[in-house]
């Protein structure tokens, strides 16, 4: 491993690191400016901080991270914000799934890996304000690296001004890099955020790419950097509009089943938590995309 691909992953790192912080401490500021409407008489949420672990067959140090949790606020019942960097060898079924979708020989010679990312999803108290997730990473092994990430929007009462809004931050962040990324980036994230057995999409899309490699470190960097940064302002103004919004039994239920469909994807198909419960990540910290309540009818 060369010096330059090590100072390169420890700014990967940081970069995830950073971003995390400045969108936990939006989501604080969100809770404590919200003082009127549904849940306003509530305390303000704040986050519960843990570090998290990878466990490695051996026992030895297999890297790990912070896992940032708020639940029953007056704005988020439920939004879990995390960060990791973890290394080891790959075990032979993520050997193959490697090996299958990077097309890499050899896996088996030297099943090195590292990866480091940031991971979140936001469940909301008002069912007007839209659920979300994003995520951004960076993958190595000793055939090379690769970005990955996206976001998308998922709410149970859907508004043509949000979803237009969501979609326009997405499209001015990848346009600094090329205006045949955003249409690419939409069309695979409707394609990825699929859900095959109900026969519809889990949300109402946003942005999506993995294995991305042009060759040029600095620029794919510069590109995954500017993903992450779109989130806040892409996401938040839609929360500070809708969290106002009254609602009744009707529209809380109309959530729970929404979140029935997103529990659904991620326990079935999302390739994030299939990769992290396979590697031996803390399970808590893979399964935080999951809602605090769900129904199905």
């Amino acid at each position: 491993m060369s010096d330059q691909m090590d100072t390169e992953k420890a700014r990967a790192s940081a970069w995830f690191r950073e971003l995390r912080d400045q969108i936990v401490g939006a989501f604080e500021a969100l809770e404590q400016s919200h003082s009127t409407g549904p849940f306003a008489d509530q305390p303000a949420g704040q986050f519960d901080v843990t570090e998290t672990t990878r466990a490695s067959a051996d026992g030895s140090d297999a890297g790990g991270g912070l896992m940032s949790v708020m639940r029953g606020g007056r704005v988020f019942e439920k939004v879990g914000v995390n960060v990791s960097t973890v290394y080891g060898t790959l075990g032979a079924r993520a050997q193959a799934a490697m090996a299958a979708r990077k097309g890499l020989p050899g896996m088996t010679d030297d099943p090195r890996f590292w990866a480091s990312g940031i991971s979140l999803v936001a469940h909301m108290q008002n069912p007007h304000c839209p659920a979300v997730h994003m995520n951004t990473r960076m993958f190595w092994t000793p055939h090379g690296w690769w970005f990955g990430g996206g976001s998308d929007l998922n709410p149970c009462l859907e508004y043509d001004e949000d979803t237009a809004h969501f979609h326009a931050v997405q499209k001015t962040h990848c346009d600094r890099h090329g205006t045949e990324h955003y249409p690419r980036l939409k069309a695979w994230a409707d394609e990825y955020f699929y859900i095959p057995h109900r026969g519809r999409a889990r949300g109402v899309g946003g942005i999506f790419l993995d294995d991305h490699n042009s060759g040029d470190w600095e620029a794919d960097f510069a590109f995954i950097k500017d993903i992450g940064q779109a989130f806040l302002p892409a996401f938040t103004p839609l929360v500070e509009k809708r969290r106002v919004d009254a609602f009744g039994a009707a529209e809380k239920d109309a959530q729970l089943v929404h979140r029935g469909l997103y529990a659904e994807y991620n326990l079935v198909y999302d390739r994030g938590t299939k990769f992290g419960l396979e590697t031996g990540h803390d399970a808590n910290a893979v399964l935080m995309s999951l809602p605090p309540m769900a129904k199905w009818v």
